[in-house]
């Protein structure tokens, strides 16, 4: 298995019940498709760099995942069904990226 970050900007307008509801929805798919969340960082609204929908806000979800296969395909094609789901980004971690610095 392999570490993937996968980073999600949601509809900055959602009211606690419904970012609840997304939320849900997210770790069902994940695990539907065999990943493993390892961990969340829910960051909240931010200003958007450019416009997305008329909005200059997002509402940003990070979350670190263990998956095999091809996570780009399976889960981020279903979860840009979603009408919430902005943007959708899928990294593969590499350990090389994290060097320390002297």
């Amino acid at each position: 298995m392999n570490q993937y970050d996968l980073n999600l900007i949601l509809n900055p307008n959602l009211s606690a019940e419904q970012l609840q509801i997304e939320k849900d929805y997210i770790e069902t798919t994940l695990r539907g498709a065999g990943a493993e969340i390892s961990n969340l960082d829910d960051v909240g609204n931010r200003r958007l760099a450019y416009a997305v929908g008329k909005d200059r806000e997002g509402y940003y979800l990070m979350y670190t995942i263990k998956a095999s296969g091809n996570p780009e395909k399976d889960i981020a094609s279903s979860l840009r069904l979603r009408d919430n789901v902005r943007r959708i980004l899928v990294v593969k971690d590499r350990p090389e990226w994290k060097t320390k610095k002297a």
